[in-house]
């Protein structure tokens, strides 16, 4: 630690900052005694000539003249009376010898005390030394209480980590759900720090560090709580913004007092959360920011400097990792990438169980379908639908959640809750049941859309009007090109919709435009999907697992051209949305009413409509109708056939008899 010391900078002492605020404090002390003593003297002080003095003196006002060592006392007759002492300073220039003569003739006193070196000391003391004395003990026992436990001045050097011990965690990874792949990369950690012999034998070494990497809310502090319970050991836990202060040097400080504590308590594990608030690219092109760079350059070093056959073990989380920077990442450091990504199908049921061992549900609740209607959703989104159906279920009165709970806990934490306070017009009302069913009636009639589970246009609080609840039949995980353009053509199928109907366009469909938007453009950009680019990446992606956002990396000619080739697609989109409509204007009008009257149908309803208004029923009536007929016009031939063959064997049974 001392190395580590010496390589930072030539800092000076700890409590280097505890001593300048003293010397500060005793500065200020000795200026404000000054100034007191000033305030004193002027506030009892009246300057007069020498003349008004012997004016004075000759009308008897006078008692007593007491020369000092820097002014001449002039003590009233009328204060002497009243026991009160008031001093009037002279500021005249005259020798000892006249100022006494002048007394003597006017009958006034005159005195010249002795200066006793002893009392002047002593007035010094009192008037000085004791003052700033007893000041400076009172901010000392103040200073002392502050950084109590070490850390500089207000404990601003100290770390703040919170320490977790097996007992305090109890979390283990049978908590931990949807992530098999990261437990795997973290079980060996585990096993290292329960069982090093094995590894130092065969030579390998415990990683220095570990960066779990993913979207917000997949269960990364979680897996590293994990770790911690797994491996029973202490769990040191700090977010990165814990570090930083506006004071440069103490978050290299607070850095320093980390790693000491961990290394007195090997083998543990430190957890730095939101690592990139102190690990970010050092950038100087637009200016640095000396305290976090300090900070960094710390970590960097006790990363360095600590011995991994203890058992000391870093774990850090990020949502930015490409923002971190390249010497943190290297081996010897960070030596693993873990990703914590969104779960699939059977890790969002895994989840859905682990969320709901604890809470009361009925026999009609499949997980699995809950898990396939949640698609893209993170651990803490599924904990919260869970949360929501439990809510939901007391509210309404009932002892158990049932599987409406869990779908309409879904819409709440996809599109909020049911605005009840916001009514529709009637034409509004009907504008928005047009939309809807638009966007569910293209699903029903492309083959490569999803299915409808629900359609509604109850206000929700997220701003929603209304909306289509589709749910995939199955897990993908690659889109084709026609699936896309399938999406296009539902999302785009509300305005259709609308300009069908009602020949005019709201600002309904704002979000629909928005995402068939993104789509299109990220088919022309990042999947090769336009005959015009080609096989051309023309954009980039941006904090991967946060917003996603897309930079393009072509000239603005090529951008124009971009903008020119998505409208041609949304167009083209568009078009074929009106054209899928018009062609079943019939069942569109019958779906809307039914919808508006209703509010909510299911995508049963849905589809049974579909099918009743488009003849599909009659025609495999038909189909089976005639079926049955065929099937009975080949029975009555084989009873036929078989008649006349009984009647063939019968009469060569004869013929043989009368042979």
């Amino acid at each position: 630690m001392d190395e580590n010391n010496n390589r930072n900078g030539n800092k000076l002492p700890k409590n280097t900052q505890t001593i300048i605020v003293l010397i500060i404090s005793g500065v200020l002390m000795l200026t404000l005694v000054s100034l007191m003593n000033s305030w004193i003297k002027s506030s009892t002080t009246k300057y007069i000539s020498y003349t008004e003095f012997v004016e004075k003196m000759e009308a008897g006002e006078v008692a007593a003249v007491r020369v000092e060592s820097d002014r001449i006392v002039i003590v009233p007759k009328k204060q002497v009376s009243q026991m009160v002492e008031f001093t009037y300073y002279t500021g005249f220039g005259v020798d000892r010898t006249t100022l006494y003569e002048a007394c003597a003739e006017n009958g006034v006193k005159f005195d010249v005390p002795v200066q006793d070196s002893g009392s002047a000391i002593l007035d010094f003391l009192l008037v000085w030394v004791l003052p700033i004395v007893l000041m400076y003990a009172v901010l000392g026992f103040f200073v002392r209480r502050m950084t109590r436990g070490g850390g500089g001045m207000m404990g601003v050097g100290r770390s703040n980590a919170k320490v977790y011990v097996e007992k305090s965690t109890g979390v283990t990874f049978k908590d931990v759900a949807g992530q098999d792949e990261a437990k795997e990369s973290l079980t060996e950690i585990v096993d290292f720090l329960h069982n090093p012999g094995k590894y130092v034998k065969i030579g390998a070494k415990l990683p220095k560090g570990a960066l779990l990497v993913g979207p917000p809310g997949t269960g990364k502090t979680l897996l590293a709580k994990a770790v911690a319970g797994e491996a029973k050991v202490p769990f040191f836990s700090l977010a990165g913004s814990d570090f930083v202060e506006m004071f440069v040097g103490v978050g290299a400080s607070r850095v320093r007092d980390l790693f000491k504590q961990a290394q007195q308590m090997a083998p543990c594990i430190i957890f730095i959360d939101e690592i990139d608030a102190i690990g970010k690219t050092r950038d100087t092109r637009y200016g640095g920011n000396d305290e976090r760079e300090q900070t960094l350059n710390q970590l960097l070093s006790e990363m360095d400097g600590f011995d991994t056959s203890k058992g000391l073990l870093v774990l850090a989380a990020t949502n930015r990792p490409e923002v971190l920077d390249k010497a943190l990442l290297r081996p010897g450091r960070f030596d693993r990438r873990i990703i914590v990504d969104k779960p699939d199908l059977k890790g969002r049921l895994e989840t859905l169980k682990v969320h709901s061992k604890n809470v009361l549900m009925d026999d009609s609740v499949d997980l699995e379908e809950i898990a396939l209607a949640t698609s893209g959703a993170v651990g803490s989104d599924l904990a919260n639908m869970i949360n929501e159906a439990a809510i939901l279920a007391v509210k309404q009165g009932r002892n158990v959640v049932s599987q409406a709970d869990l779908f309409e806990s879904v819409e709440v934490v996809i599109a909020g809750k049911e605005k009840k306070d916001r009514i529709l017009s009637e034409k509004e009302k009907r504008t928005v049941a047009y939309h809807e069913v638009g966007h569910a009636l293209v699903t029903a009639l492309q083959k490569d859309a999803e299915p409808v589970q629900k359609i509604t246009i109850v206000p929700r609080t997220m701003g929603s009007l209304g909306y289509v609840m589709q749910v995939p039949e199955e897990e993908k995980y690659l889109m084709s090109k026609d699936e896309l353009e399938a999406r296009l053509v539902t999302l785009l199928a509300g305005r259709a919709s609308e300009e069908l109907v009602f020949d005019t366009v709201t600002t309904g469909a704002s979000n629909d435009i928005e995402k068939a938007t993104q789509i299109a453009r990220a088919m022309i950009t990042q999947y090769g999907m336009s005959e015009k680019f080609g096989l051309m990446s023309l954009e980039s992606i941006e904090n991967r697992y946060l917003d996603g956002r897309a930079v393009l990396n072509c000239g603005d000619a090529t951008a124009a051209e971009i903008d020119q080739e998505v409208m041609t697609v949304l167009k083209a989109a568009f078009e074929k949305a009106k054209r899928l409509l018009s062609e079943n204007r019939e069942v569109l009008d019958k779906i809307a009413e039914f919808l508006f009257e209703k509010e909510t149908i299911t995508g049963k309803e849905f589809m049974e409509i579909f099918h009743e208004v488009r003849g599909d029923n009659k025609e495999k009536e038909a189909e089976n109708e005639k079926a049955d007929t065929g099937v009975a016009e080949m029975q009555e031939l084989d009873s036929a056939s078989a008649g006349q063959q009984e009647q063939t064997q019968e009469e060569d049974t004869n013929e043989e008899q009368r042979d």
